[in-house]
This record gives C-alpha cells, structure tokens and sequence, in this order.
C-alpha cells in the first residue's frame, strides 16, 4: 500500500472518528433516588402510614381481643376437659373451633384490606415523588434517573434533593 493510499485511510478513520469523539466528550448526567427512602422517610409516606394506622387500629384492636378471649376458651377448655360430661365437652369444642375459624377469617380479610389500603397511599406517595424526580431532572439536566439499583455511587444519589422537595 502506498503513503498516499494509507494517508487516504488514516484521513477516512479521522473523519468517522470526530463526531465519535464529540459525543464521547459530552457528559451524561445519571442520577439514583432509593424508593425505599422516600417510602421510610418522606413526610408524605410517613402521613399515609399514620392514615392508615389510624384507619385500620378500631380492627386490629378487636382482632387483638377476640385472639385473647379465643386464648381464654382454650385455656378453659383444657383445664374443664376432665370435669365436664362428653356433651359438654364437645359443645365447647364446637364453640372454640367456630370462633376461631371466624378469627382466621376476620384476620385474613383484615390483612388483605391492609395491603389494599398500604398499596393505594404507597401509589398516591410515588406519583408524586415521580413527578419531584421529573422537574429536578428537567431542572438540573438530568439525562436519566434510576430508582431501583443493585448499587449506585453515593456521587450520583438525589435522594435527599428529592426528599427535601417531597418535605416541602
């Protein structure tokens, strides 16, 4: 190959090379926000779980005593057993076994309605941490925004930014 022809090629490298290198020369801007931050220590999180504990403690508290009277049965149950006729026993038995598959019920429903309760405020806290990631993004010239990660660089983390804009 000749100096010319090479001179050719290293000319064609250099010029598919340039905008390579432009690109390569602007700066991504990548930013972290821990969800399970913003869950844990946002004021608007912390209200929705105070709403909910709030909502659902008339519930729990009779769960709570239904679980000790069903306690209570058992206990009695077991100390009578010997002293009550056949009949008795059995009735009681009966009883005991009714409360506390109502017990079980009541418990799953409470649970259940629980974790509908949790899921809809945790949704209403993330849409608007969304939208508080979205405008410091716009802001400050974020490319992009993580928030879930296997690891992220304390460097790139706006938790706090986004926390301080959510405890506005």
């Amino acid at each position: 190959m000749t100096i010319s022809a090479r001179l050719g090629r290293i000319a064609v490298f250099a010029a598919l090379a340039l905008p390579l290198a432009g690109v390569q020369a602007q700066e991504s801007r990548v930013g972290f926000v821990s969800t399970e931050r913003i869950f844990r220590e946002a004021a608007p999180a912390k209200a929705a779980q105070a709403k909910i504990e709030q909502e659902f403690s008339r519930r729990e508290k009779e769960l709570q005593e239904m679980a000790a009277r069903l306690k209570s049965m058992s206990d009695r149950l077991d100390k009578d057993t010997a002293l009550l006729a056949e009949s008795d026993r059995l009735k009681r038995q009966r009883e005991l076994s009714d409360l506390d598959k109502d017990f079980q019920r009541k418990q799953r429903e409470f649970r259940e309605d629980l974790n509908q309760r949790r899921n809809e405020e945790l949704a209403i806290v993330l849409e608007r941490t969304n939208k508080v990631i979205k405008q410091i993004a716009e802001n400050e010239k974020y490319d992009i925004v993580f928030q879930e990660a296997v690891y992220a660089s304390p460097r790139i983390d706006i938790t706090d930014k986004v926390l301080k804009a959510l405890n506005k």
